[in-house]
């Protein structure tokens, strides 16, 4: 069933997912933190001031005992009017914390304070300010029972600060449990909206990466020039007409590369005949057969010879490469010493390099490796467009470098052919061995070449399970290498 929805639903179904657990851990958090508010607002507006209020009344009675006591002694009327301005500050204050408490139990303590407080001051009006008897004995007894009321009083207001601040505390504590089982649950909601959504992230990008790196993959394979094979997946809808589009040209070019097969095998041969006819007719007139020749006319010929020599090696590098593609070639394997394969390879194209005054510089290593079970002709074919190449690209009057070693782990013979050439660009280097390939100079230009020679050899190597590379300097030349171990590859030659 998913893998029928296209590209927009399946992204839309795995966004919307992730957007519904976000928006559930949001909503989850806002209702915490409203909680959380107003049990703050709860604190900032009742329980704090409230207990500042009570603070207040405390500082206000000890201020009415301060003024009774001071009355008793002097009898100053100013002192009377401060206890009587001081106890209606009381009386309001008192009745201002009893309208907004909305708790009974507290509510009747403070209502008790209220009744206190009358006894209290009528009590000072009836006996400390009006009563005539001032005897130790009476002031005494004052004292004794307004102290009494004062006390109870300042109880029963201490009581309800300690109540308002159990209240802050259970309020805070409720806060903080509300605050830390919040973030509990909002780590383990988002935790799971991570894992759900790297899941359907996963799971969707998968369905699509998929058949796009297929796609790649066979993009790729026909790059290299393999062209069988097609992609037959279940693939979203927008991906499979370019699925479809990527099948087509895969089997257009695999026709075409047949054709193209068929054609260069074709007209090879057929060059070969009268290519054929030109050397020898070029060989007999510098033979002397017909007649001596003049100078010119030897060095005329002389260049016709050899062009028609590497004309004939480019045809049978052309023919040689086809039948590789085809799985037509067959090897003859035999133990073979291949320094002198390499040495046979540089009398070979000993002309092309006194032509330029090149100097190759041999230095093969000796009695240190194996004989290796290699087809010495295709070998000899590998020396000499490693040797034409290098001969091709080096400077006239530069050398040329010929050498062999064992490989790391002495089981094979590694060749290294360096020239001194102009070298390649780096973003050439990787294609080189790709067949028809022509890289260009650092200035831009293409070279001239057929792109066969390196191709051939890159497939003789590895059908002989060894490995080949290139490496480049420019401005100071390139050295390529390959390595046959004693160990012949598992491959099927027909």
């Amino acid at each position: 069933m998913f893998s029928r929805l296209s590209i927009f639903w399946r992204l839309a179904l795995g966004y919307l997912t992730i957007l519904a657990l976000v928006i559930g851990v949001n909503v989850y958090i806002l209702s915490q933190f409203r909680a959380i508010t107003e049990l703050g607002a709860e604190l900032a507006t009742h329980h704090f001031p409230a207990v500042e209020t009570a603070k207040q009344l405390i500082t206000s009675l000890y201020a009415q005992l301060k003024s009774d006591k001071q009355y008793l002694v002097l009898r100053d009327t100013t002192l009377l009017k401060e206890f009587l301005q001081e106890a209606e500050n009381f009386r309001k204050t008192l009745q201002a914390l009893e309208d907004q408490e909305q708790v009974d139990a507290t509510r009747e303590a403070l209502q008790k304070v209220k009744v206190r407080h009358e006894e209290f001051h009528t009590l000072f009006l009836n006996v400390g300010v009006e009563q005539a008897d001032r005897s130790p004995l009476a002031i005494a007894n004052y004292e004794h029972e307004r102290d009494g009321l004062i006390n109870a009083m300042a109880q029963a207001i201490n009581g309800y600060i300690t109540s308002q601040e159990a209240s802050v505390g259970a309020i805070l504590r409720d806060s903080h449990l509300r605050s830390v089982q919040a973030q509990e649950i909002t780590q383990q909601l988002l935790l799971m909206a991570l894992v759900l959504g790297l899941g359907l992230a996963g799971i969707a990008s998968y369905s699509i990466l998929r058949p796009l790196r297929r796609v790649k993959a066979q993009i790729r394979r026909i790059g290299q020039g393999k062209f069988g094979g097609t992609i037959s997946q279940a693939v979203p809808q927008e991906l499979r007409d370019l699925v479809d589009q990527v099948n087509w040209m895969g089997e257009k070019l695999k026709n075409l590369d047949e054709m193209k097969s068929e054609f260069l095998a074709n007209i090879s041969h057929e060059l070969r005949t009268p290519l054929a006819s030109i050397r020898e007719g070029s060989q007999l007139l510098l033979d002397g057969i017909p007649g001596e020749l003049n100078k010119d006319q030897r060095e005329t010929l002389s260049i016709i010879s050899d062009s028609s020599q590497r004309l004939n090696h480019l045809i049978g590098n052309l023919l040689d490469l086809s039948r590789m593609e085809a799985d037509m070639v067959a090897y003859n394997f035999n133990p073979t010493d291949l320094n002198r394969v390499a040495l046979r390879s540089t009398e070979k194209v000993k002309f092309l390099a006194d032509r330029k005054n090149i100097y190759m510089d041999i230095d093969l290593v000796q009695g240190k490796v194996k004989t290796q079970e290699v087809d010495g002709l295709r070998m000899e074919q590998v020396f000499e467009n490693f040797l034409s190449n290098a001969i091709k690209f080096s400077p006239k009057g530069a050398t040329i470098s010929i050498r062999s070693k064992p490989d790391s782990d002495n089981t094979g013979i590694h060749f290294i052919v360096e020239d001194t050439g102009p070298g390649i660009l780096q973003e050439d280097l990787p294609h080189i061995f790709e067949r028809f390939y022509q890289g260009k100079t650092p200035e831009g230009r293409a070279y001239v070449g057929s792109g066969i020679g390196l191709a051939l050899a890159k497939r003789v190597i590895e059908d002989h399970g060894g490995t080949i590379w290139a490496e480049s300097t420019l401005g100071k030349g390139t050295a390529l290498h390959f390595i046959i171990t004693s160990r012949i590859s598992a491959k099927t030659f027909h």
